[in-house]
């Protein structure tokens, strides 16, 4: 005896997924920018130098100088011999008012009165050291700087996006089936 049989045959279903990527572009422009920096203020105040130069005490050791120098000079020098003589005459006049105290004041006094004293002999310098006097004033110089902030301007632009959306497409690539039959 025979049984039937049951006979099943099947085929499953596929799906089909189709997709398409999105897009999406993003641009930044750059930014405005200006920039202006004015000049620094410079100020400068000099004081200039001053040198001075006294060279008449080397005329005047040289023996070159003017006249109403010349005279002061003469002068002063006729008023210091007049007295060195009163000087000299009142010692003098003191060694023999003591007469009893010194031995021969009549015989040193002749001598001293009669003979020019002796020159002394020896290097002159002409004009002599440190006759020319200079005096120096150095320049002052003040500086006055003010400086300028700079100016910045900055304009930030937005950035550019575009965006293409995807998708995704679903379909039934294969349909399923089951198949029953009866064999006998």
């Amino acid at each position: 005896m025979q049984i039937p049989q049951l006979q099943m045959r099947s085929q499953r279903g596929q799906i089909a997924i189709q997709t398409i990527n999105a897009k999406q572009f993003i641009s930044q422009p750059k930014a405005d920018l200006t920039i202006q920096q004015p000049k620094a203020e410079l100020k400068i105040q000099t004081t200039p130098s001053k040198l001075t130069i006294d060279q008449s005490k080397a005329w005047e050791d040289m023996n070159l100088m003017g006249i109403l120098r010349r005279t002061e000079k003469i002068a002063a020098e006729g008023k210091q011999e007049v007295m060195n003589g009163i000087a000299r005459r009142a010692r003098q006049g003191d060694q023999l008012m003591k007469i009893e105290h010194q031995s021969n004041p009549i015989q040193q006094q002749s001598i001293e009165n009669g003979y020019e004293p002796y020159k002394s002999l020896g290097i002159k310098f002409i004009p002599s050291t440190f006759s020319v006097q200079t005096n120096y004033q150095p320049a002052d110089v003040d500086i006055t700087v003010v400086t300028n902030e700079p100016i910045i301007q900055a304009k930030v632009n937005q950035p550019q996006i575009s965006y293409q959306p995807g998708d995704v497409e679903i379909s039934l690539k294969q349909q399923p089936e089951l198949d029953i039959w009866l064999e006998a």
